[in-house]
């Protein structure tokens, strides 16, 4: 993988710097623990562990609060102010100084009052999901709620509550910038999805049997191959179930998970290729920089244009299946007559009766985000009742997608992150746009399809490590992506990318 320009010069710099990475180490390995605990909890932990893994989780934001807002922390950030820095050391000093700015306030107790709820939250999340029962799930919910709006207040008492808990995992991106990128994208997305609805031609659904089930443990093998196939290292990560696919780790461990539905093998296999992709970003940071903002990743958008360009931009192209399909064809003997052309319409077939964000096709998936934006903030901001959100959400679902939930399950409780954050939904679809802007930019330097035909993926990942992944937060979001695609963030690829791969796959 590549390697910065430019060396992390550390051993010039002064005292107090030395002690902020000190001090940094430490909070990463902390976190590190704390996101192994939330791993097991979701994949292997049985499911009466949940009150001592709420009280590990919470001991441990604890101190790493603590070590955080130490006064220490501050008088190191205050004597760096006045100190001339290299760019390396500057970021790192911006990094922290955000983050200890954004904790100062915010008492060690609440803290660990929140970690503790979430981490029970996520228990009661599953149970209620799987009882079909958003009743069981709503306290949980609002009291998670009154908790991010009281760390949200001490943060800044005088901001809007929903702008603070979006700067958590969107920095450097303003809220307007993303508000006006969904504008561009409803404009742009309904009337495509209308024209393909009317004027359309049927695609096939080759993988969609009524007769046929797919059996787990094959799922797994096909799951499996693919990601062998795209370079995942066995020696830093590792494939499991969890009922909501998920990534967790760093550049020495990077783990993804996945989930199977038995009357669609695609549905797992995408959601492999989404989890891989975050994974190739967390082992594409620099290893060297492990335990210091320069080793961290950006913010979830740029996480997640990397899962959405190799789940799309790679996973969802006619020469990946063009290298694909034999190997699933030897996994599921029936589909031997299937052809590459078949494969590659029922894997970009649109469903807009489908209810399921993870499993929606990529032109009616943001419409399930924007949704779930409009639904997130106005409970933030207090003016939806807890008790409003399941009808709300089908409400909403009928009026955006034309179809309406049958259950909770399949509405407000499918998605597990409720049971940890608020206004973070944005990221899926701020990493969408990006995928498409740096496919634009990759297809400039490689060509990229002819490597998708003959499976030569290294080279890909080495431009994302070299675009993107090497920095990790050296620079901040907004100038990340001008580095990286030299451009600032725009929908007009995306709109571009879509109009012209769905107006060829309908013969519009």
């Amino acid at each position: 993988m590549a390697t910065a320009d430019e060396s992390h010069d550390v051993e010039s710099a002064p005292e107090a710097y030395h002690d902020l990475l000190e001090r940094a180490e430490k909070l990463t390995n902390l976190e590190m623990a704390s996101m192994a605990l939330g791993w097991d909890q979701r994949v292997m932990m049985p499911e009466g562990g949940t009150p001592a893994r709420a009280g590990q989780l919470s001991t441990i934001s604890g101190v790493s609060h603590d070590l955080l807002v130490d006064d220490e922390v501050g008088e190191w950030l205050a004597e760096l102010e006045s100190v001339d820095l290299t760019d390396e050391q500057a970021a790192v000093v911006r990094e922290m100084r955000r983050e200890y700015e954004r904790s100062a306030e915010v008492p060690s107790e609440l803290v660990e009052r929140l970690t503790a709820h979430q981490a029970e939250a996520q228990q009661v999340w599953q149970e209620a999901k799987g009882e079909d029962d958003f009743e069981q799930f709503a306290p949980a919910l609002e009291q998670l709620r009154d908790l991010h709006r009281e760390r949200a207040a001490a943060i800044d008492p005088d901001a809007n509550p929903y702008r603070v808990l979006y700067e958590d995992s969107q920095p450097y991106l303003p809220l307007e910038t993303v508000e006006d990128i969904f504008e561009d994208l409803r404009d742009g997305l309904v009337p495509l999805i209308e024209r393909i609805e009317e004027d359309g031609r049927e695609l096939p659904s080759v993988f969609r049997d009524p007769e046929y089930t797919y059996d787990e443990a094959d799922q797994m093998a096909l799951s499996e191959a693919v990601v062998d196939l795209l370079g995942y290292p066995e020696e830093h990560g590792r494939l499991d179930t969890a009922p909501h696919p998920f990534m967790s780790g760093n550049q020495f461990d990077a783990r993804i998970t996945t989930r199977f539905k038995e009357s669609d093998p695609i549905d797992a296999l995408t959601a492999t290729i989404h989890e891989f992709g975050h994974a190739s970003y967390q082992l594409g940071l620099p290893k060297d920089e492990y335990g210091n903002p320069l080793g961290q990743s950006r913010s979830s958008g740029v996480h997640e244009s990397q899962s959405r360009f190799w789940e799309n931009h790679v996973g969802r192209t006619k020469p990946f299946w063009e290298l694909f399909l034999p190997r699933m064809k030897a996994q599921f003997p029936h589909l031997e007559d299937v052809t590459v052309d078949e494969a590659y319409a029922a894997v970009n077939r649109i469903y807009p009766e489908n209810l399921i964000r993870v499993e929606a096709d990529e032109l009616t998936y943001h419409l399930h985000i924007i949704l779930r934006c409009e639904i997130d903030r106005a409970f933030v901001e207090g003016d939806l009742e807890v008790s409003e959100i399941p009808a709300v959400w089908n409400d909403k679902m009928e009026e955006y997608l034309g179809v309406r939930p049958e259950t909770d399950a399949e509405g407000c409780l499918q998605d597990t992150h409720w049971s940890a954050s608020f206004a973070v939904f944005q990221g899926y679809t701020v990493g969408s746009v990006l995928a498409a802007q740096l496919d634009a930019t990759i297809r400039d330097d490689l060509d990229v399809d002819g490597l998708v035909r003959e499976g030569e993926f290294e080279p890909i990942w080495e431009w994302m490590t070299d675009h993107v992944h090497r920095y990790g937060q050296r620079y901040p979001t907004e100038e990340l992506i001008e580095v990286a695609t030299g451009e600032p963030l725009t929908a007009d690829y995306f709109l571009e990318y879509v109009e012209e791969k769905y107006g060829e796959l309908y013969d519009l």
